[in-house]
């Protein structure tokens, strides 16, 4: 990761705006914002889906889940394009949703603390804690970002994709392999099918259809399920039409020093997504970024897991779809992403929309996400791309992090007798993921005295 930072050539009051800052006329910005919503909706929305389904959480507290997530990610993104002073908001067309980093280790923390429901207060303690540390550490982290290079974040976001398969297998087979309605052909089936329509869609169509494979695929697949009787409504006709997720839903947030430190951890894998993408998207508009903007974009990041930890839901890093979709239009404005926050606040603010969105069939959404999550990984495999192999010893840090990282997702019971705190840390693999590689990258790259610092 390069990260450059220039002045602006000109005083910004002088002159026309900056094409980030100029408002659209009412009806092409409305459907421009909807169009963002479109791109980020399905992924949005794949996280509390997830973790509800993997905690075996009630139907109605999925749903509950659903809103909340889209209320905090219409909030941030309203924050990170419109910004707040010289406080929050990197002020650039960024779009904010749910991280799947968070996924493995918010499963992991529920279950050692109680299992379902009953470890979230733990949960959502540990993620309010890592939201008050992002915001503390977002200025000092801006000018550490060097210690972040693809080297890391290729291995961290290759395995963020990996270990999260088995979370989408669970929705796909069930989570029991003993019983005998798991791995039923038919919702195997079902599953490839959502899989075979995003390839299909992708391989014959262009432009916003091919964009919106993943939501297209998750509605057909919902509609097959339907006389398959997957489909189950009743939750959705007693949701309401208006209202707010409680804070603190699941009971007051209970603090534990190694879920803290997971937790904390992977505040600063959102960090370095977040960085990436705020730095491609600055790129693509032709907007300097100074480095109080990137600290900003942070602290928005770290207002997400504050946000999370009161409001039962997730925290929120840029979406890289989204990023893209400004390079593919060529639409520079923030204010068609601010657009985009509105209405994610107002699904937000509609019960019934989270209970639709739970009410999808385990097999449907597994189906969709084992996509998202290979997509993931061939990411973080282009970020390696980026990194210099001959001359160095960076093969090895690869090899030495994905080794460590993966083993307790191909083996689930590996550190089962060690103490429960190193569990709750090395056990997740994102975060062994995150130590190992930032340690390595430091050993043989930074502090060995006459090694070349090969790492972008």
């Amino acid at each position: 990761m390069s990260l450059r930072f220039s002045r602006p050539s000109r005083n910004p009051d002088d002159g026309p705006p900056h094409p980030v800052d100029e408002v659209p006329p009412p009806a092409r910005l409305a459907l421009l914002g909807l169009q963002h919503l479109a791109i980020m909706y399905a992924g949005a929305v794949a996280v509390p889906l997830l973790v509800g389904g993997a905690l075996k959480l009630p139907q109605h507290t999925i749903g509950t889940l659903v809103n909340a997530d889209l209320l905090v990610s219409g909030i941030i993104t309203i924050v990170q394009s419109v910004g707040i002073g010289r406080i929050l908001g990197v002020r650039l067309p960024l779009v904010a949703g749910a991280t799947f980093t968070v996924v493995s280790p918010m499963i992991l923390i529920a279950e050692q603390f109680g299992g379902g429901a009953a470890g979230l207060p733990t949960v959502y303690g540990a993620i309010l804690v890592s939201g008050v540390f992002g915001l503390i550490i977002a200025r000092f982290f801006a000018t550490v970002v060097r210690f972040f290079p693809p080297l890391v974040s290729g291995c961290v976001i290759c395995v963020i994709g990996l270990s999260l398969i088995g979370a989408d297998a669970g929705l796909i087979a069930g989570n029991d392999s003993k019983s005998p309605e798991y791995g039923q052909i038919s919702h195997i089936g079902l599953a490839g099918l959502v899989i075979l329509i995003i390839v299909l869609i992708h391989r014959f169509t262009r432009g916003l259809i091919s964009q919106l494979a993943v939501l297209l695929s998750i509605v057909i697949g919902t509609i097959v399920a339907i006389p398959m009787g997957l489909v189950h409504l009743s939750e959705v006709g007693k949701a309401g039409w208006f209202g707010i997720s409680h804070p603190f839903l699941f009971g007051a947030p209970q603090f534990h020093i190694a879920a803290i430190i997971s937790m904390c951890v992977v505040m600063l894998v959102t960090f370095t997504e977040s960085t990436a993408d705020i730095v491609a998207v600055a790129e693509m508009v032709d907007k300097p970024l100074q480095p109080g903007d990137l600290a900003r974009g942070l602290a928005a990041d770290g207002l997400s897991g504050v946000l999370a930890g009161l409001m039962n839901s997730f925290p929120d890093t840029a979406f890289a779809e989204n990023v893209g979709l400004v390079g593919l239009t060529g639409v520079r404005s923030r204010w068609v992403v601010t657009v985009c926050g509105v209405l994610l606040v107002a699904l937000g603010l509609v019960p019934k929309v989270g209970s639709l969105v739970a009410a999808l069939p385990d097999p449907v959404i597994g189906g969709a996400a084992t996509v998202m999550f290979a997509m993931v990984t061939a990411v973080g495999l282009r970020v390696l791309h980026k990194v210099e192999f001959d001359g160095t010893h960076n093969m090895l840090i690869i090899a030495v992090t994905l080794s460590v990282a993966l083993l307790p997702s191909v083996a689930p019971n590996f550190y089962t007798k060690f103490p429960t705190d190193f569990q709750m840390i090395a056990a997740s693999p994102i975060t062994s993921a995150v130590i190992v590689v930032f340690v390595l990258n430091l050993l043989f790259n930074h502090w060995r005295a006459g090694t070349r610092a090969a790492t972008s």
